[in-house]
């Protein structure tokens, strides 16, 4: 399936991951959305995806906001959810409830805000394509926040697969990438870290938000594909 003249819908769409969805998808002929909760995000996305984009900020949490956002995108084609803020490894005797309800919010009740928004404004051959991870499988010490989110986000797609259904619904699982999520680590720190990282995958190296964003274009396009979750980790789980 084309994605030409298709209304893509990208959220977490300014930065990492999504922006380049929403670059892939806009190569691909198709009106892309992104939102982002700060305008000045999608300020600087929209300048770099040019004419034709369009964006605006949205509250994951906050039912409205999302309705008012497919209001204006018109009927939906492809609901892509990328959203999530920084992650930071956080290890059981260092638990901050806070911290770890705040990742929960985005990464997983959003995404669940946002299908349950979007129902009424989806096209006959719309598809939801989530976010997942990796750790869901395969998690390390200080993961657990990671790994649950991960696993919870997996469940989801594969139950909104046969409760949305003929509605297609997917998930991508990114290993750990060159990207934002780890903006919360120093310069040192995260070269450190994908330095480790690298030493333990099968490819040998770290791979970029680029490489991941034709897993999206997969699960968008592939009739064929629903309930399904598409690991791309440079081999991780197999070492």
């Amino acid at each position: 399936m084309s994605l030409q003249d298709q209304s893509v819908v990208i959220i977490g769409g300014t930065s990492g991951i999504g922006l380049s969805v929403a670059r892939l998808a806009q190569s691909q002929g198709a009106r892309v959305t992104i939102a982002s909760s700060r305008q000045s995000s999608v300020d600087t996305a929209l300048s770099l995806l040019g004419t034709g984009a369009a964006g605006r900020t949205v509250d994951v949490l906050d039912i409205a906001s999302l309705r008012d956002l497919f209001v204006d995108a018109g009927p939906v084609d492809q609901l892509v959810y990328t959203a999530g803020e920084p992650l930071s490894m956080m290890t059981v005797d260092n638990l901050d409830l806070t911290r770890a309800r705040a990742f929960f919010d985005i990464r997983f009740l959003g995404a669940l805000n946002a299908v349950h928004a979007v129902g009424p404004h989806l096209s006959s051959h719309a598809a939801i394509t989530l976010t997942s991870g990796s750790a869901a499988s395969r998690p390390g010490a200080g993961w657990a926040l990671g790994a649950s989110v991960s696993g919870a986000v997996t469940s989801l797609a594969r139950a909104l697969a046969v409760e949305l259904a003929p509605v297609r619904v997917n998930a991508v699982a990114p290993g750990v990438l060159r990207s934002p999520t780890w903006s919360a680590m120093d310069a040192g720190e995260q070269a450190d870290f994908y330095s480790a990282v690298a030493d333990t995958l099968l490819v040998g190296r770290v791979g970029g938000v680029g490489g991941v964003a034709g897993a999206f274009l997969h699960c968008m396009t592939q009739t064929y594909t629903s309930g399904t979750v598409i690991g791309v980790d440079g081999g991780a789980l197999l070492v």
